[in-house]
């Protein structure tokens, strides 16, 4: 059997896709709400660095502070994230 044969049956499943506009916004608004999580958590150890330090409570305002700074890389994966997103949605409808 020759291979030449076999290729025109090999290829991509253009349907496979059909729902990207519900996936978009499903994918929208899980990210909608990390974000909105990720600055209660900015807020939240921000003032409990403030609070801490301020109390002279060095170990919670350290505590605090790795909090706050895992909330703001948090918040930047995910608003990166939506960003991949959208490009993989628009290069998989473009294939």
């Amino acid at each position: 059997m020759r291979l030449h044969y076999l290729l025109p049956l090999v290829g991509p499943d253009f349907g496979a896709v059909g729902g990207s506009s519900q996936l978009r916004a499903i994918v929208g608004a899980l990210l909608t709400y990390g974000l909105i999580i990720s600055v209660l958590m900015v807020v939240t150890c921000g003032a409990t660095w403030a609070i801490s330090s301020w109390n002279g409570s060095w170990h919670a305002a350290s505590k605090a502070k790795t909090g706050l700074f895992v909330a703001l890389g948090g918040a930047a994966l995910t608003g990166g994230a939506l960003a991949w997103a959208n490009w993989l949605l628009d290069v998989g409808a473009q294939l």
